[in-house]
């Protein structure tokens, strides 16, 4: 049985559905209606529930597909691949993983992309259809030019591009089918628990191909991007569209033009940019896992499950706290405890202590990711939900990709060490705390429960 399209059903002309992501090595989506279209709501129906079902068997195909397989989620093959056979240095690893994730920064132009220029009459299934097979192509390319650092950026980069639109798309397709059947929590929640599924996975998959041929690697991405063609073809039905509609980008224009002034919102984001700037250790890491403590690859994708297992608990936690404490006490809470969390990293000098420092910072990074997102998620203004909080991802993203960058280069070019670097991060992390106080009080004096 085949799923129509908001498009389709209820006729909403002009209407502009968006979904706009947080960063790709994390695997969480965030998902935000359109840029200021009012959508018909169509009420739920009893007879609709295994209609409803067969959305969140689509929605979960299409975020699989296009999270399983990003270089952020299956990363210990790249990795492995750049430091054995390519012999690249710690800061040309973490200049990779940035410049390959570098469409995912702008996700927003591939939501306005979808929703005004029809592929084939569609905006929908021939955009899922034409970017798995895009981005499964260019997977298998990089299995051929993996001995070529310069060429295998530039393969994954187009295949990251093509994942974008995927993710996009999926995330319209969630916000289309929560409106209709009033499900917006219940899809959102499946799409968050495929998402961090494949933040599991990724670990013990990622070492288990780590330890192969490349080539296996590539065909495994190419596989998982080809997922959700199959759904693509049998589940969404959309009539033709045949013009463009230039309402979007006249939306999108007038939003920029707002959020640009909006100095709460650009407050929000240089506090996410300060504690997410702080010099970054992801990749002088993995050196240290692997040359220092001579840890498998397959161990390593242990870690990362533990660390997976445990945000979930951390995650669990932030949902028990943000109701009884303001988000201020929170805030101070978790900035704190990542700035002591990073000091368990000096005492990363065996397995057993890897497991136990991997665990807690998995729970920590959670809880300070979760407060960070409730900054970013109040400071976003009204009317430019979508774009906003896109925007306020990608400061965080960003961020994240210099910090590993900085902290490579702290360690190749002044030979900083990493037991020196991890004191540095700590540090700076901490500073953030004298910061707090310059955030706006409407934005963090309530608790969640407190109507804004």
């Amino acid at each position: 049985m085949s799923i129509r399209t908001e498009h389709e059903e209820l006729q909403a002309p002009g209407a502009t559905l968006t979904a706009t992501t947080q960063d790709a090595a994390n695997g969480f989506m965030s998902v935000s209606a359109n840029l200021g279209a009012d959508i018909p709501v169509a009420k739920t129906q009893y007879t609709e529930r295994p209609q409803l079902t067969r959305w969140v068997v689509l929605i979960g195909a299409a975020t699989f597909a296009t999270t399983m397989s990003q270089t952020g989620i299956l990363r210990l093959p790249f990795q492995n691949l750049l430091k054995s056979e390519l012999n690249v240095s710690r800061e040309a690893m973490a200049s990779f993983f940035a410049v390959t994730a570098l469409a995912w920064y702008f996700k927003p132009l591939a939501g306005i992309l979808t929703d005004s220029v029809p592929l084939l009459g569609t905006r929908r299934r021939h955009y899922l259809i034409f970017s798995a097979f895009c981005a499964a192509a260019f997977y298998l390319l990089s299995g051929i030019a993996s001995h070529k650092y310069i060429g295998l950026v530039v393969v994954l980069v187009a295949a990251n591009a093509m994942l974008v639109i995927g993710s996009t798309v999926a995330g319209a397709l969630t916000v289309e089918a929560g409106q209709r059947y009033g499900a917006t929590g219940r899809l959102t929640s499946a799409l968050y628990v495929v998402a961090n599924g494949c933040v599991l996975l990724g670990g013990p998959l990622g070492g288990f191909l780590a330890a192969r041929a490349f080539g296996f690697t590539a065909a495994t991405c190419a596989l998982i991007s080809l997922s959700i063609v199959p759904f693509a073809w049998w589940f969404v039905r959309e009539p033709t569209a045949r013009q463009k509609s230039n309402e979007t980008w006249t939306k999108a224009k007038a939003q920029f033009s707002w959020l640009i002034r909006s100095r709460t919102m650009w407050t929000a984001a240089g506090l996410l940019f300060l504690v997410y700037i702080a010099p970054g250790f992801a990749t002088p890491l993995y050196y240290l896992q692997t040359d220092t403590l001579k840890l498998s690859q397959q161990f390593i994708g242990t870690l990362i499950l533990l660390g997976g297992l445990f945000g979930i608990a951390g995650s669990f936690l932030y949902a028990f706290l943000c109701p009884k404490f303001p988000l201020r006490v929170l805030l101070y809470l978790s900035v704190a405890a990542s700035a002591l969390g990073s000091l368990g990293y000096l005492f990363y000098r065996s397995a057993m202590a890897a497991s136990i420092v991997e665990s807690q910072n998995g729970l920590i990074a959670a809880f300070v990711t979760l407060a960070l997102m409730d900054l970013a998620a109040r400071a976003t203004p009204r009317g430019s939900e979508a774009l906003g909080f896109a925007l306020m991802m990608s400061v965080l993203n960003v961020a994240q990709s210099l910090s590993d960058i900085f902290g490579s280069w702290l360690m190749d070019q002044h030979h900083v060490s990493f037991f020196k670097l991890v004191w540095l991060n700590a540090g700076t992390t901490a500073f953030v705390l004298f910061v707090i106080p310059l955030l706006p009080c409407a934005l963090i004096e309530r608790r969640d429960t407190t109507p804004s």
